[in-house]
């Protein structure tokens, strides 16, 4: 039976192209794919980095970069908590292992909403060949656009100042905690609107709002959804735009990085093979069940889950450091 919806109505409960038995199927092979691949250590050399590490990060970045959680700052944590050092002493593997595991989450996000992105493209297309705005597709499609800006532009011009003076383990969990009490506050506020009935300057302002995704412990997903909210956009809506938001940003930063520090750069970096399968098929397909959770779960709860997991994972990093049990620098 056909599932597919559309996703401006704001009913729609299934995913738009594949039904929603099918993409969890394929998020469960991926998964046990994943996992297979670490046990045996395929494509693993001496002294490079692990696929069962590989195979760990996937799932956190899966996870972690659609809930409202902060993908930047789990993917720090971690390594900091499992005392690993591979990727911080070796910058050029960790950049390009970075674009696999963000190929991993668009993936999910693509198929998940391939129906629905096809439509937004077909729209934005006809709109600019009309040069007009005809139906609420359209407006959705230039609404994307229009947040995409602000993220791209900083995000090309902050990364490197970002890199250098923050990520550290005690600056992600004020992070953390900080932006768990803003999207409690927001998400007190009532449910009122669709995505389409966002304003062009809002978006405009969840695209400045997502560019502080780049700080490790603010969380993409968690800020735009935290804007989408205060615009009091219903929840699901809110979860929704933030995906959608995900696609054009990511893929951009991902092509971006491919073409400078793959192509431009030096090269894939020695056994990146193994490591590179493992993170890609494990952050595809936890991401697929992530998404799958947050929109069923947002039809009967609001964020609060969320916020409480941030602040305890906030506290439990400035214990671990407070005791001295790990260090407050990574």
């Amino acid at each position: 039976m056909d599932t597919s919806v559309d996703i401006l109505d704001p009913e729609s409960k299934e995913p738009s192209f594949f039904s929603r038995r099918l993409l969890l199927i394929l998020a469960g092979i991926a998964l046990v794919a994943a996992g297979a691949l670490a046990a045996i250590g395929v494509g693993e050399r001496s002294g490079a980095f692990p696929d069962w590490q590989a195979l760990i990060l996937g799932v956190t970045q899966g996870l972690t970069e659609l809930l409202p959680i902060s993908s930047s700052g789990h993917l720090i944590l971690v390594p900091w908590l499992g005392n690993w050092h591979f990727l911080e002493n070796h910058a050029a593997f960790n950049k390009t292992f970075d674009v696999a595991l963000h190929t991993g989450t668009l993936v999910a996000v693509v198929a998940y909403f391939w129906a629905d992105i096809v439509t937004i493209l077909r729209a934005w297309f006809g709109s600019v060949r009309r040069r007009s705005i005809a139906n609420q597709d359209e407006r959705l499609a230039w609404l994307l656009l229009i947040a995409t800006i602000p993220a791209a532009l900083g995000g090309a011009a902050g990364e490197s100042f970002i890199e250098k003076r923050l990520g550290q383990p005690w600056q992600i969990a004020i992070a953390l905690a900080v932006f768990a009490v803003a999207l409690w506050l927001v998400d007190r506020l009532p449910e009122r609107k669709p995505m389409t009935a966002l304003r062009y300057r809002d978006a405009l302002a969840l695209g400045f709002a997502q560019m502080l995704a780049l700080v490790p412990g603010v969380s993409r997903s968690g800020i735009t959804i935290t804007g989408a909210r205060l615009f009091k956009l219903d929840r699901d809506s809110a979860a929704r735009f933030s995906f959608l938001m995900l696609v054009p940003v990511v893929f951009g930063a991902a092509l971006l990085k491919t073409v400078k520090d793959i192509l431009l750069g030096p090269g894939l970096p020695a056994g990146w093979a193994g490591p590179f399968v493992v993170g890609i098929l494990a952050a595809a397909g936890s991401g697929l069940f992530a998404i799958w959770a947050l929109l069923g779960y947002l039809r009967r709860h609001d964020y609060s889950l969320f916020v409480v997991y941030r602040l305890l994972a906030a506290l439990a990093v400035l214990i671990l450091i407070v005791s001295g049990v790990r260090g407050s620098t990574f």
